[in-house]
This record gives structure tokens, sequence and C-alpha cells, in this order.
């Protein structure tokens, strides 16, 4: 698997997205443009990107928080800080995110590695709300799979849904970060935009079941619903590209 990072700014910001793809394939695949959950482009998260990828995706990891970010451990006081203040801002997350996917798939076309008209889109817990803005915005998502989702609603309450593709939210049912109030909020809204969606529920999970590092208390990995999770989102995307 290669990982190549590349480089952006917004409004004067440096940010350092990567491509993430299994080098011994040949031919074009389609695009998976991924959102990482609060820890951004780091080690973690690429392991992540490594899995979603495998062999029949090239995955382009945004990076919503700076260059560096992911480099330096911190405390869930720092995470949380730092992605609220990217999710309160609607308008950076347009831009940024609009910014990450621009540069990761014009550098990834230019190693001929992908057809660009087959562009998909995952986020995992706050990465989820951010693609999910994107996607509100207009975005080229054919499909969008969302993991145990932050914030899957409007920042602003009344905005346009012009989502273009399928939606795909899997998602714990007591889950303690994102209540089912919000996800039937998010079916309502996709309801209403006529979006062709689905939302697969796993009963008693919590938040965080894709997340390996996460272990205790109300965000906890499970390995059994992260394979299933996976298998549910390749067959969603193998529909569609």
């Amino acid at each position: 698997m290669i990982e190549k990072k590349v480089p952006y700014e917004v409004d004067g910001k440096k940010f350092e997205g990567a491509i993430v793809y299994d080098e011994s394939v040949s031919g074009k695949r389609p695009v998976l443009f991924m959102q990482p959950d609060w820890k951004g482009v780091c080690g973690d998260t690429i392991a992540q990107a490594r899995l979603i990828a495998g062999k029949d995706y090239v995955v382009l990891m945004a990076d919503m928080f700076g260059l560096g970010y992911g480099e330096k451990e911190k405390t869930q006081e720092d995470l949380m800080k730092s992605s609220r203040s990217v999710r309160n801002n609607f308008a950076f997350i347009n831009a940024c995110g609009g910014k990450a996917l621009e540069a990761l798939r014009a550098e990834a076309q230019k190693l001929g590695i992908i057809d660009a008209s087959k562009t998909v889109a995952v986020g995992y817990c706050i990465g989820g709300g951010y693609v999910l803005e994107q996607a509100r915005a207009g975005s080229d998502f054919k499909g969008v799979v969302v993991f145990h989702v932050t914030a899957p609603n409007p920042i602003e309450p009344g905005t346009k849904c012009d989502i273009k593709g399928r939606v795909l939210a899997i998602h714990g049912s007591a889950d303690p970060v994102t209540p089912k109030p919000q996800m039937d909020a998010l079916e309502t809204e996709l309801s209403d935009a006529k979006i062709d969606w689905q939302v697969m529920m796993f009963g008693g999970a919590v938040h965080s079941f894709c997340d390996p590092t996460v272990h205790a208390g109300p965000t906890r990995y499970d390995e059994k619903l992260c394979k299933k999770s996976y298998a549910m989102m390749r067959e969603f995307f193998a529909e569609i590209v």
C-alpha cells in the first residue's frame, strides 16, 4: 500500500491530505474520498484508509485541521475543541473539504490511478458530519457512507439538501454521542429531499465501533460490527460504481 501526502492551502493555512492505494493493482479505480474522525490524518486513520481501499479503491484522505495536526497525541478535550471549531464553520467545511477533494483528485489523476467519474465518499464520526455537509452543498459524490456519524444534521437549520447520490448511514442504537432523534431528523431531511437513503442500525452498539483504538465506555470498537459495516459499504458502492 502506498501513502502519498498532498499539500494544499485554504485561506493561507497549510493542510496535507493523503492518497492511499495498492500499488500492485493495474488500471484505474474509483475514488473513495474519506473524511477521517477527529484525529485527522494520522497513523490510526491511515490504517483505516488502507483497509477500505483494498484493491478496489483509491482513497483520498482530507485534512480538515491543518498540517501536522495528527502528529502529536491529544487529549479528549483537545480533540473536542478542534473538531467543534470546524463543525461550527459551515463555510470552512465546504471550502476546505472541496479543496481537499480537488487537490487530491488532481494528484491521483496525474498518477493515472483513478476514474474520476466514479467518486464516492465515506466519513467517520465527526468526519461523517463534514462529508454530509459537503454532499448537501452539491459535491459530486455518487454515494456517501457514514460510520457512527457525529452531528449528522445541518449546521444551519433549513439548509437546502442538494445531495446528488445515495446515502447509507451505519449507526449504533445505543450511541450516546449521536442519539436516535438526530438520526430521525437526518432520515426526515433525506426523505423530504427525495434522496435514495438507507440507515442500518446495529442494536445495542455504541459510538466508534469502527475505531480499533477505542475499547471502553460510550465509544467502543466492535470487530464484528466493523467487518459487517465494511461489507455493507462495499456492496453499497458496488451497486453505484
